[in-house]
């Protein structure tokens, strides 16, 4: 079984790290795709358990959390049947916490998007800090609960919801008319 050196190793994750596909990696670094993959899966192992072990007792003050959505493979509607619910297929959300003061991340979670996730990935965020703190999250309505039942009464928590539509222009901005008042020809 050949052994990777620390330098090769090194050389692997810098590329990686810069953005460079899998396959681009290979290519610069001359280490077999399997190679690369399963260096990949052992760093993020080692990173996850140094994480969840060194981030606890933090003193965050403002955090805010939000779902980003991705997909494995393929996206939810073009799953076939047979493969519909299979762990690591279709659609994919990565929960994250984030210190909006450092940049920190204490928690992250992928699974669903679904107030279970939600529910765990509260908790283990609420269980890492020492002090209330300021939560800021999206409208999604699992995150309701999900921070009360986790922070208690520990917590100063807001929904963001953002609104998107075209912005009225000129005078009809600011009148009592209705949009659609505004922009009819007379």
């Amino acid at each position: 079984m050949n052994k990777l050196t620390t330098e090769k190793r090194a050389q692997i994750v810098a590329a990686l790290v810069e953005g460079n596909s899998i396959r681009a990696t290979c290519r610069m670094t001359g280490a077999a795709k399997g190679t690369v993959l399963k260096l990949l899966r052992d760093l993020g192992c080692a990173c996850a358990e140094y994480q969840d072990r060194t981030l606890r007792g933090l003193r965050c003050r403002r955090l805010q959390c939000d779902e980003l959505w991705g997909f494995v493979g393929m996206k939810a509607v073009n799953v076939p049947v047979e493969r519909k619910g299979e762990w690591g297929v279709g659609d994919v959300w990565t929960w994250v916490g984030i210190d909006a003061d450092t940049k920190l991340v204490p928690s992250w979670l992928i699974g669903p998007r679904d107030s279970g996730t939600a529910y765990t990935f509260i908790e283990d965020l609420a269980s890492r800090l020492t002090h209330r703190v300021q939560v800021t999250t999206d409208g999604h309505k699992a995150y309701l609960d999900a921070v009360y039942d986790a922070f208690g009464g520990e917590v100063d928590y807001s929904m963001l919801v953002k609104l998107y539509g075209s912005e009225q222009a000129g005078e009809a901005r600011y009148s009592l008319r209705s949009a659609s008042d505004a922009v009819r020809p007379r």
